[in-house]
């Protein structure tokens, strides 16, 4: 008997509290559309619906790795192939309006047309532990950052016996030394307020370095085990290593190249050709935070690798200036990083398997 279902595609726009689930047939005809909760029983009611509609070839869900991330763990766990969805450009939305019945439909056509291939990132093992211990830390020294701004901004127009006491000391130094200042009968109301903020922005921004310290540890120590051969790489620490860990994901089949790592991360070159002008430029698109750890890299070997400073040397002594030179050395760092990731996620998938 010839199995006559049909072949769908599934696009779907994800919120808080509902997701909104569109179908189209692979000649990209509109069949049907229909809201869930987003709660368990309506993952598994969404499912069974999309289901019955037909066989799914690929779904498409809109923020993998925020509202969607909970059902595109359900869809996977379903045996469905899911592709991670950027919301719709400006144009096309002034063009086609917004409403979430058509970013569902957009969606899908999305995936139909392979506008959207991207492979979303697994959230369940040491990978998704240092996004959210790194996202943690990064909060803790912004705000150490600020408390200790706001702490010089108010040292300016502090009374002067109180500004000249603290002056010339550093962060940390400021810091311990206004937390143990301590209020005389014979103060103004003024110097007492000024002694009362100094004493708790000191307090925070030793509390803040103390939490800081603390994620860094964890980050360390989380690194080292799980990718060791990450840190081996000159230039890489447990921080930049955390960084591209992240990026890359944990799931073997995200990144396919070293050319899609390099696009990933913002550190493929894009062609800036004109007329009898040919060259390339950087890539201002990309994960940012990708790209921020291959430059952390590319800096540190400028000044301490041999090799690498003389492939500068070399570089721009041919006419190339320093931003195509870091440009060429992020490439390179691509290549060389990538190899590495890729048995890093199949050691982990191996362990997981065997487990």
């Amino acid at each position: 008997m010839t199995d006559k279902r049909q072949k769908i595609i599934i696009g779907i726009d994800t919120h808080k509290d509902f997701h909104h689930v569109a179908v189209i047939s692979v000649l990209g005809e509109s069949l049907t559309d229909r809201k869930f909760d987003a709660t368990p029983d309506g993952y598994a009611s969404l499912i069974a619906w999309i289901t019955d509609q037909g066989d799914v070839l690929r779904a498409g869900v809109e923020g993998t790795g925020s509202y969607g991330a909970g059902l595109t763990k359900r869809l996977r766990t379903a045996g469905l192939t899911v592709i991670d969805i950027l919301a719709p450009d400006k144009q096309e939305r002034r063009l086609r309006g917004k409403t979430d019945q058509i970013d569902a439909y957009s969606a899908a056509r999305a995936v139909l047309a392979r506008r959207a291939t991207t492979v979303p990132k697994t959230r369940d093992g040491k990978v998704e532990a240092l996004r959210i211990l790194r996202t943690t830390r990064r909060m803790a020294v912004k705000q150490r950052t600020e408390t200790m701004n706001q702490l010089h901004s108010l040292l300016v127009s502090a009374p002067e016996v109180l500004r000249a006491k603290l002056a010339g000391l550093k962060a940390k130094e400021l810091a311990k030394a206004c937390s143990r200042i301590r209020d005389r009968e014979a103060d103004d109301v003024v110097t007492a307020v000024t002694k009362d903020a100094a004493r708790s922005l000191g307090h925070r921004f030793l509390d803040l370095t103390v939490e800081a310290d603390r994620l860094e540890k964890r980050i360390r120590t989380l690194v080292a085990d799980y990718a060791p051969e990450l840190l081996a790489v000159y230039g890489v620490g447990p921080d930049v290593a955390a960084t591209l860990l992240t990026v890359a994901g944990e799931n073997v089949d995200r990144i396919s190249s070293e050319a899609a790592l390099a696009h990933l991360s913002g550190t493929a070159p894009i062609p800036a050709s004109s007329g009898k002008t040919n060259r390339h430029r950087l890539n201002r698109g990309g994960n940012r935070q990708g790209n921020a750890a291959f430059h952390r890299i590319v800096l540190v070997r400028m000044v301490r690798h041999p090799e690498t400073r003389a492939y500068v040397e070399k570089t721009l002594a041919r006419g190339k200036t320093k931003r195509d030179t870091m440009r060429l050395l992020k490439r390179y760092l691509a290549r060389e990083i990538f190899p590495i990731l890729i048995a890093i996620q199949q050691r982990q998938a191996a362990t997981q398997i065997a487990a």
